[in-house]
């Protein structure tokens, strides 16, 4: 299972982003995500959930975007989305595409980050 060594990575690489940052906590971790990235997002999110226990991260939550397939059609000389991934052409001429241009995304797109206060000592005065 890959995605565990994923989920450790996508850890690892905002603990190091978050390095400096004291007055801030992360409340998300925004991954963009495509069909195509050999990653299947139920099992990265189970992997995530297990990796952060016993983190900084242990409430941090994972959101996902979704990035559709896009390929380059030749026929039409643009950008095209696909027509479904079992049926690899162009949605607007039905040419089989060859060029992706989007849907292999595996990235750490955004942190949620929160303002944390430091704590203010709380002092008595006696009137």
């Amino acid at each position: 299972m890959h995605e565990l060594s994923i989920a450790m990575s996508i850890l690892d690489v905002v603990e190091e982003e978050m390095q400096g940052r004291a007055n801030a906590r992360v409340e998300a971790i925004h991954i963009r995500l495509g069909p195509l990235s050999g990653v299947v997002r139920d099992s990265l999110l189970s992997a995530y959930e297990l990796a952060r226990e016993a983190t900084l991260f242990a409430n941090t939550r994972l959101v996902f975007e979704d990035v559709p397939i896009v390929v380059f059609c030749t026929t039409c000389q643009a950008e095209r989305p696909v027509q479904s991934i079992q049926h690899f052409c162009c949605a607007a001429c039905d040419t089989p595409a060859s060029q992706v241009v989007r849907g292999r995304e595996l990235e750490l797109a955004a942190l949620e980050l929160e303002e944390v206060n430091p704590e203010v000592e709380e002092v008595n005065v006696d009137q």
